[in-house]
């Protein structure tokens, strides 16, 4: 992740509300109405906000730690209660530097044998090094919003979608190992696709053989009260009806002021690695302000003090709207 990519520098601008315009009546047309938004569960921004800090409380989640290894048992542990099954793909990566990484994939299903699925991952891992730090850039660092918040909002999906579950299958995914990937400065001859290890293997080897899903949305640094999600280049190109979908719906939420319209060239996250890999259209909801990623990017800076209730349930519904609406809109009884 946290590499810009510019793929997309010949796109227009495009406005979110694109996908639920309605036509004009400039030839006697009837407007196309637009659905009511479908009712939604509750989302927590306490209950968000207390897994973050749980996450944290372990200390770096990074892989081959004894923290790392507590909180995949919590994780696992939490998710039990809410989802109807729970997958562990434990599988040993390759680091840039050659160190072998042991590391878990963490899935909680619901309606798992429906035909009709959408999933949101998030990684729940930590950078291992503070490498845009200006002291101590050899040790791991909190990962309070990159790795902790939208681990947290997943979770808390989880026990929303438990109280009032939808007819199509959802999966949240936690990926491992996404940010263990090779810095700049490294001395080591450049290796490609270090970053997004988790995902590039869940894209390759499913928890589930063969599966497939509509699309998917990853999230990734959402828990700031600063953040703001631009329509990320990758995304757009990969999958960009989905990026409208939840674009607009964002916006008919009264959150056009979080979720911006503008376009700009592009992430390598985890959704990069499945689109490529797994063909699934997948975006990336992913904090990019004027000051990139936050000037608390991957130092020491990355800390729960940054963490904001509000964000957190802000993104949460915005999840949640999705997931439910698609439903609504597109869903085929659970079989």
């Amino acid at each position: 992740m946290k590499k810009l990519l510019l793929v997309l520098p010949f796109i227009a601008l495009l406005s979110s509300c694109d996908w639920f315009k309605k036509s004009n009546n400039s030839d006697n047309v009837p407007p196309v109405q637009e659905a009511p938004l479908a009712a939604i569960p509750a989302f927590s921004g306490d209950s968000a906000y207390a897994y973050t800090k749980a996450q944290v409380d372990f200390g770096p989640r990074i892989p081959n730690s004894s923290a790392h290894d507590k909180c995949a048992d919590w994780m696992v542990s939490e998710l039990k209660k809410w989802a109807d099954t729970v997958y562990v793909q434990t599988y040993t990566a390759t680091a840039f530097d050659g160190k072998q990484i042991r590391s878990k994939n963490i899935i909680a299903s619901f309606n798992p044998k429906a035909k009709t699925r959408v999933f949101i991952s998030s990684h729940w891992d930590t950078r291992p090094i503070a490498d845009e730090d200006d002291h101590d850039q050899d040790k791991p660092i909190d990962g309070a919003d990159d790795g902790a918040s939208s681990t947290a909002v997943a979770m808390e999906l989880a026990r929303a979608i438990q109280a009032k579950k939808p007819n199509i299958g959802v999966d949240i995914v936690l990926f491992d190992s996404e940010d263990y990937g090779q810095p700049g400065d490294s001395k080591l001859p450049h290796k490609e696709n270090t970053w997004c290890l988790g995902s590039q293997y869940w894209a390759k080897s499913p928890h589930v053989p063969g599966y497939r899903a509509d699309f998917g949305i990853n999230l990734d640094m959402v828990g700031t009260p600063d953040a703001v999600f631009i329509r990320e280049g990758v995304s757009v190109k990969s999958a960009d009806w989905v990026s409208q979908y939840v674009w607009g719906l964002a916006a008919r939420m009264g959150y056009s002021s979080l979720f911006q319209s503008r376009i700009y060239g592009g992430v390598t996250d985890d959704h990069y690695y499945v689109n490529e890999y797994a063909h699934i259209p997948t975006i990336d909801v992913i904090r990019y302000n004027e000051d990139g990623f936050g000037k608390y990017h991957h130092t020491h800076k990355d800390v729960m003090g940054l963490i904001d209730r509000h964000a957190l349930e802000s993104v949460g519904k915005v999840m949640l709207q999705t997931i439910y609406q698609y439903d609504a809109d597109k869903a085929k009884p659970a079989i």
